[in-house]
């Protein structure tokens, strides 16, 4: 028969399978629903909002890296909490912005693709490391949600081999993803039409 604390497990890694799928398919739906005259309106203002929530989010990621190297635990675990509440306010930012806001494409300038030769030729070698970094960023991004939230999940039962053990892939991923979600912003913001 099985134990409270296992049905517990269990329920919880089923809503953490299912979190890992959800959060990933609503976002990709927003990005890829077609978006007839987008009314941005007050929610112009969210992009800048998610790179200082991406910013923060990897400077407590790298602070909570330090502390718990130095064996302070308690700052770790505030510095991670820190982070994965940054993350969770990044997401519904994000999607509340992608639900109401036009797309932007790099290079897109005043609704129109630039044309020259020249321009082209000027946007080729960014646009392509733009594209690298945004392609990692988001299948990366798609990837952290089971390890974050299973990283949470176990320090919060005190679960601490396994802990340990996802961590050592969590915290680069979700450090990459902080990081090059500012990166991705820098490189994109100046072909905001907003």
């Amino acid at each position: 028969m099985e134990s409270t604390l296992e049905k517990k497990e269990r329920l919880s890694m089923w809503v953490i399978g299912v979190l890992s799928v959800a959060i990933p398919v609503v976002v990709a739906i927003l990005l890829f629903m077609p978006k007839e005259n987008a009314e941005i309106g007050g929610f112009a203002i969210l992009p800048h909002l998610n790179a200082l929530i991406n910013t923060g989010s990897a400077v407590c990621l790298i602070a909570g890296f330090i502390a718990i190297k130095k064996g302070q635990k308690d700052w770790h675990q505030t510095f991670m909490v820190s982070a994965f509440i940054l993350g969770s306010l990044f997401l519904v930012s994000y999607v509340l912005f992608h639900f109401f806001g036009p797309q932007t494409k790099y290079g897109d300038l005043n609704g129109d693709l630039l044309v020259s030769a020249e321009e082209l030729a000027a946007l080729a070698i960014p646009r392509g490391v733009y594209l690298v970094i945004l392609l990692s960023h988001i299948l990366l991004s798609a990837s952290v949600v089971p390890l974050v939230l299973l990283a949470m999940y176990y320090a919060w039962t005190s679960n601490w081999p396994k802990h340990k053990k996802i961590v050592k892939w969590t915290w680069p991923i979700w450090t990459y993803v902080a990081i090059s979600g500012v990166v991705v912003y820098l490189m994109i913001s100046p072909f905001y039409q907003f």
